[in-house]
């Protein structure tokens, strides 16, 4: 079975409840600028992508789950919200560089995109990332999908830290949760290279 068949298999069985937004982004909204182009990554059901479109953001979805984007497509409709979803392995076709002013990643620790996702980051970007470490409850049993102790600090060597825990979330156990901006590149003119 492909990733595609066993994610669309899991959310035509999931409850038809509300898709509740990432911790670290719902307990961080004060640190988001006004406005700007989001992407939720692996999105899901769109939690993460409903909050940010009901904050005025441009909101994006990608997952590899046409079905859970056929999902979220309604949920945002029934809302009156606007929000772009797009059927996509995020493995295999990553966000292009400087195309995001706030990327949002929920329980997908794909270490290989790591690299990408601070690329796609526009200068001054956030990154919200929140995701299962060894010490969770519940979750994936893979140990390849557990991120071992501050392994997520690590990972977005190229971005600033904002705020950074692995602490308990409700009866979930630990959880890391991270917040990175990308640095902001001062603009190239003819005195700063001389």
């Amino acid at each position: 079975m492909s990733s595609a068949d066993k994610w669309n298999k899991r959310y035509r069985m999931a409850p038809s409840d509300s898709p509740a937004a990432s911790h670290v982004l719902q307990q961080h909204l004060h640190l988001l600028p006004a406005s700007g182009r989001s992407l939720d990554l692996a999105a899901g059901r769109g939690g993460n992508t409903l909050l940010l479109a009901q904050q005025g953001w441009e909101s994006h979805a990608w997952d590899i789950s046409g079905v859970a984007m056929s999902h979220l497509a309604e949920e945002a409709l029934r809302r009156s919200l606007t929000v772009h979803c797009q059927t996509r392995d995020v493995s295999v076709l990553p966000p292009v560089p400087q195309s995001f002013d706030l990327i949002v990643v929920s329980r997908f620790p794909e270490r290989n995109l790591c690299p990408a996702i601070s690329e796609a980051l526009t200068p001054g970007g956030l990154l919200f990332y929140q995701t299962f470490t060894a010490d969770s409850r519940g979750g994936p049993t893979n140990p390849a999908y557990r991120l071992q102790r501050n392994e997520l600090l690590r990972l977005f060597p190229a971005l600033q830290i904002v705020y950074y825990s692995e602490e308990g979330i409700l009866l979930q156990g630990s959880e890391a949760m991270l917040i990175a901006r990308r640095p902001r590149e001062s603009p190239i003119t003819p005195e700063t290279i001389r």
